[in-house]
């Protein structure tokens, strides 16, 4: 989700010695690699689909056993008030890092991510587009993952994370983004044994097809930020009104039900074919991703499930 401005660090703080016991309790066979494989980072997931092991971004999501055994966590969670998608604790080992990336895929475009560090050292450094923080242990910090950003460890000690993805309320976003009080007012969350507070997990998103309207904004959204503005920029923007217009009167004959599929999928990939051609050399103004890459990621791969 785009912010602002790089980095918002929200105006709270959570009990960092209860964090890291129950960091620290959970078993090694809680730590799975990165499913992207990225060298020395790991996790243990704490909200998933279906409560499983798994990194789908799609289904009802739902705590794991891991955050279950892990109740002060669970109750800084539930104390945001939002809706949690997929969740989990992020391990990076001494000396390695993130490498440079932008999260471009369609799970991220209404949807930011809570970082609460609960195992770090000062030599830890998050970058974002040109800004880097140090986001101490028992912060809440979100950034926009659509600018190109890393991370490096130059500790001689893993960095742990507790991350979790939310699209926020009204409320949240005020307090996340607003004017922040001084740091000495800001409130602790303590354990509290008798907290009751819900923890909301998104329930399944994905329509089997794509509503038209969804696809008009995605659409839009990234046209608004093609580089460079020329008369190929023009074609490529009359391609996608085509396409949403072909889209939309399949949907009025078929509806979104699942109905007519294969049509659906071959209008969506005719659009990949003649795009290519014409994206080529287009990027996104924010962080340099290719216009056809974003097309794939953000739309075309999640039109039919």
């Amino acid at each position: 989700m785009r912010l602002s401005q790089p980095f918002f660090q929200l105006p709270v703080l959570f009990d960092v010695a209860r964090l890291q016991a129950e960091v620290a309790a959970l078993p090694k066979e809680a730590w799975v690699p990165h499913p992207d494989g990225i060298p020395g980072n790991s996790a243990a997931r704490l909200i998933s689909v279906d409560g499983v092991e798994g990194d789908g971004m799609h289904g009802q999501m739902l705590p794991t056993r891991w955050l279950e055994a892990m109740p002060y966590a669970r109750q800084a969670l539930a104390g945001f008030g939002v809706v949690w998608s997929r969740s989990r604790l992020m391990q990076l080992a001494p000396g390695v890092g993130v490498p440079e990336h932008a999260d471009i895929n369609y799970h991220w475009h209404t949807r930011v991510r809570i970082h609460i560090p609960v195992f770090t050292r000062p030599e830890v450094r998050f970058h974002c587009d040109g800004q880097a923080v140090h986001m101490a242990a028992g912060e809440a910090w979100i950034f926009d993952n659509w600018r190109r950003h890393h991370v490096e460890n130059a500790a001689p000690a893993e960095r742990i994370h507790l991350v979790a993805d939310t699209t926020g309320t009204a409320a949240f976003w005020r307090f996340a983004c607003g004017k922040a009080p001084p740091r000495e007012v800001w409130r602790t969350v303590q354990w509290d044994p008798a907290a009751r507070a819900p923890l909301l997990c998104e329930g399944e998103q994905r329509p089997p097809i794509m509503p038209a309207a969804e696809v008009q904004w995605l659409l839009d959204d990234l046209r608004a930020e093609l580089l460079p503005s020329d008369a190929r920029a023009e074609r490529f923007g009359a391609l996608l009104d085509n396409f949403v217009f072909d889209w939309r009167q399949l949907c009025a004959l078929h509806g979104i039900s699942g109905r007519g599929r294969p049509e659906f999928i071959g209008l969506a990939r005719a659009i990949h074919d003649a795009a290519r051609p014409l994206a080529e050399g287009l990027v996104m103004r924010t962080n340099g991703a290719g216009a056809l890459l974003v097309l794939e990621k953000r739309v075309l791969q999640h039109l039919v499930a």
